[in-house]
């Protein structure tokens, strides 16, 4: 079947990449000049997993191929997916300006029918909305499809090529037969395909991420209590887990959720229900104990050195988000590197894949280590605030054997404190007893 996928941003190279090397035949359309050539040339504009080898793969065997024009690209073909970024304001609301447009666009430029299918991020109602902008646009027939996706920075590819399911909103049973169809392929160990209605569908992405972040701030509020009253999070966690009603997943503390997507999902269902006169002071409260954990933890750090944090050099450990991305947005860290700086202290970081945009964000107010030993060559303290695998497992004579300091203030709850005790480090960390 022959595709475009509008937006080459995270959401959309991914997609596109993933139904080329399906055997698809896949156009990738960017008003972004310089990303199109950059993609066109197999250099990636974000860090992801497996990602480079499909797009090189598919580029090569001609599946794939990019470009700006978008008249072009969706004259031609029989689906047109829309990942297009819907950005969200101070409000809570989102911007749909960019994604409405493309809309207006392909209806101008199309001459037979297209099936369109959503994967933006769209509150209820969107679908309707695009329907509208193509009537207004376009005299041809057009099916419109709510059709999220649910993928995982780090684990994008895999997420996308065995799904924990697929979820369609559309009303035309002949055009959720072709969506049947076109996953088919993704769903042979039985995941279902789910149907339902446009605003179901719409509203299905934020119901999911606004119960991941309930569930991350819960396990904060908990790790709280174990902490003040010398109880360990990491073994409450731990028999949590085995209850085939909780299961393991996202019950660890830690710095709180971060990232483009759950951020500002959870503040777009709060914007949703006050529209509607709606009370969810539940929802506002995930969204409350996720800024709180990380002005906690940073009050840790200030409240150890006191004044004279001032001139102290301080190493921090990870700076996406989460581990296995280069993705910034929203990442905890960025709010205690900031807060430190201000605070006068030297800063220095090691992220494995998030130098280059840690550059251009930062410029030389910081230090950013080629090595995460480097970083602590004279360091004052060591903050960890990505779970990367490599600082799982360090060695920690020779860390010590850097630091102007043995004194770790631990984010994500990597190490055991009677290990770090036995290696003579102070460790501070969520929910535990601090040695």
């Amino acid at each position: 079947m022959k595709i475009t996928i509008v937006g080459t941003g995270y959401q959309g190279l991914v997609v596109g990449t993933c139904f080329a090397e399906n055997g698809h035949q896949i156009t990738c359309v960017d008003r972004d000049q310089e990303r199109i050539k950059s993609l066109s040339e197999c250099r990636m504009p974000i860090h992801e997993p497996g990602l480079e080898e499909l797009v090189t793969r598919n580029l090569e065997e001609e599946r794939l191929r990019f470009t700006t024009n978008l008249a072009e690209a969706v004259t031609d073909c029989l689906m047109v997916f829309l990942c297009v970024g819907t950005p969200a304001r101070d409000d809570g609301s989102l911007d749909l300006n960019d994604l409405l447009d493309a809309v207006a666009q392909i209806a101008k430029a199309i001459s037979e029918y297209h099936i369109i299918a959503n994967k933006s991020t769209c509150p209820p109602g969107t679908t309707e909305a695009i329907e509208q902008v193509l009537r207004e646009n376009t005299d041809q027939t057009c099916d419109v499809v709510a059709n999220p996706d649910f993928l995982k920075e780090g684990s994008a590819i895999d997420d996308f090529m065995r799904p924990d399911r697929i979820v369609v909103g559309c009303t035309e049973v002949r055009v959720r037969e072709i969506m049947k169809e076109l996953y088919s392929p993704f769903l042979r160990t039985g995941r279902p395909f789910l149907t339902m209605s446009p605003r179901s569908a719409e509203m299905m992405k934020y119901a999911l991420n606004v119960m991941l972040a309930a569930r991350i701030s819960l396990m904060n509020q908990l790790a709280d209590i174990c902490g003040a009253y010398d109880a360990d999070i990491n073994e409450v966690r731990e028999a949590l887990g085995t209850d085939s009603r909780i299961g393991p997943t996202f019950l660890f503390p830690g710095l709180g959720f971060g990232g483009p997507g759950l951020p500002r999902d959870v503040a777009t269902c709060v914007r949703l229900a006050k529209d509607k006169g709606l009370t969810c002071d539940l929802i506002e409260a995930i969204y409350k104990v996720n800024q709180r954990r990380r002005e906690q933890f940073l009050k840790m750090i200030l409240e150890y050195f006191g004044d004279s944090i001032a001139g102290k050099r301080i190493a921090l450990w990870g700076a996406s988000f989460k581990p296995r991305t280069d993705d910034l947005r929203g990442a905890p860290a960025l709010y205690i590197i900031d807060n430190l700086c201000a605070a006068g202290a030297k800063v220095v970081v090691f992220d494995p894949t998030a130098s280059a945009k840690l550059l251009e964000r930062y410029s030389g107010a910081i230090e950013i280590a080629p090595k995460y030993y480097t970083a602590l060559e004279g360091a004052d303290g060591l903050v960890i605030a990505t779970e990367w695998n490599e600082f799982r497992r360090p060695d920690y004579e020779r860390m010590g054997s850097l630091m102007k300091e043995k004194v770790i203030f631990d984010g994500r709850n990597l190490y055991t404190p009677k290990v770090m005790e036995s290696h003579g480090f102070k460790y501070f960390t969520i929910g535990r007893p601090a040695v």
